[in-house]
């Protein structure tokens, strides 16, 4: 039997012409992309203004991807929800709402697990288990905006996964998510993170798309790197900055460096020194995070008064720097944890 093809991550052309060779007319094309973009249906016996016959005949010959929502928690210091998704073939994936006064953000994953390694994240500890696809990816915001009855209008890919590692369905996403006739996001309003894939830094670079790109630096020199994140042996602090430089050149968008102080690790004043080596040259904003201690790490945070002094040191620099807002830390907030619960089944 053929596999079945993934109709949410086809683009409206792509779709128009699935139904051209179905002998379907080209405007039922843009009623099914409409049903599943804008008025997130949860499956094709939604589509009411479709023939009975047609939805039939896609049931047959397509796969419709709806997350399967498992559980979730909501903080009651901040309202942070954190959803735990099942995936058709059993895997599970979280994202996480985030409410703002500027509006709804939600973190999505891009893989289920993740091989990069990094030494303080629970989303690696299993590896990667397989990459999501443009439809996975979405329904995860679909999803989530459903439950909520609000509109989300800030993306971040930066759940569990290496969005970098997942090049071509990521690029499938962000163009089905920004696309006019869909949930129509603007590309200002999403934010990729990456450890730091320099190939596919530069080719992001070369879409020339207007979203943030977020580097998780977590370190000024390429030793102290190396033993926060593995990727670190593949490319040197010199490449990483040489591909951030190129971003802008190509982009004209400001690089974002993710910094998780690690108290006695990274956080001292040597290292505040060396990152603003780093950061001056570069249009970026750095922005500081206290990092979220898990139990299989023995990583502690850096405490508030050395982090306020990492950051004025930055400041007195002129380097763009924020301490990031702690969201959910009541509700397993760091990435990887709920899903990992859920694994050992407690």
């Amino acid at each position: 039997m053929t596999e079945r093809i993934d109709i949410k991550s086809l683009s409206l052309e792509e779709l128009i012409s699935e139904m051209e060779s179905l002998g379907e007319k080209k405007f039922r094309a843009s009623q099914i992309y409409d049903w599943m973009h804008v008025k997130l249906a949860r499956g094709f016996d939604e589509m009411t203004n479709l023939s009975g016959k047609l939805r039939e005949k896609l049931q047959q010959q397509y796969e419709y991807t709806s997350l399967k929502l498992i559980q979730y928690q909501e903080s009651a210091i901040d309202g942070t929800r954190k959803y735990l998704f099942a995936l058709k073939d059993g895997n599970v994936v979280e994202s996480v709402w985030m409410k703002y006064k500027h509006g709804n953000s939600v973190c999505i994953s891009s893989q289920v697990g993740c091989r990069m390694g990094c030494r303080f994240c629970a989303s690696t500890l299993d590896g990667l288990e397989r990459n999501l696809l443009p439809s996975e990816m979405l329904d995860q915001i679909y999803s989530i905006q459903a439950h909520t009855g609000q509109r989300v209008s800030n993306i971040v890919v930066m759940g569990t996964g290496e969005p970098m590692d997942n090049y071509d369905n990521l690029l499938k996403f962000l163009r089905l998510l920004t696309d006019e006739h869909g949930l129509n996001i603007s590309q200002r309003n999403i934010t990729v993170s990456t450890c730091g894939i320099v190939p596919n830094m530069r080719r992001l670079a070369e879409e020339k798309l207007q979203i943030t790109l977020a580097l998780s630096l977590h370190a000024s020199t390429d030793a102290k790197r190396k033993e926060l994140m593995p990727i670190a042996n593949k490319y040197s602090i010199a490449e990483l900055m040489d591909a951030c430089k190129y971003y802008f050149e190509q982009t004209g968008r400001r690089i974002t460096f993710e910094y998780s102080l690690v108290g006695g690790v990274n956080d001292t004043d040597e290292d505040a020194r060396l990152l603003t080596a780093l950061a001056g040259p570069l249009n970026c904003h750095v922005n500081l995070i206290p990092v979220n201690p898990i139990k299989e790490r023995d990583y502690v945070q850096s405490d508030n008064g050395r982090i306020v002094a990492f950051k004025n040191k930055l400041e007195k620099n002129k380097i763009n720097v924020t301490i990031r807002r702690e969201m959910g830390r009541d509700i397993d907030g760091a990435c990887g944890q709920l899903r990992r619960r859920h694994m050992e089944g407690s």
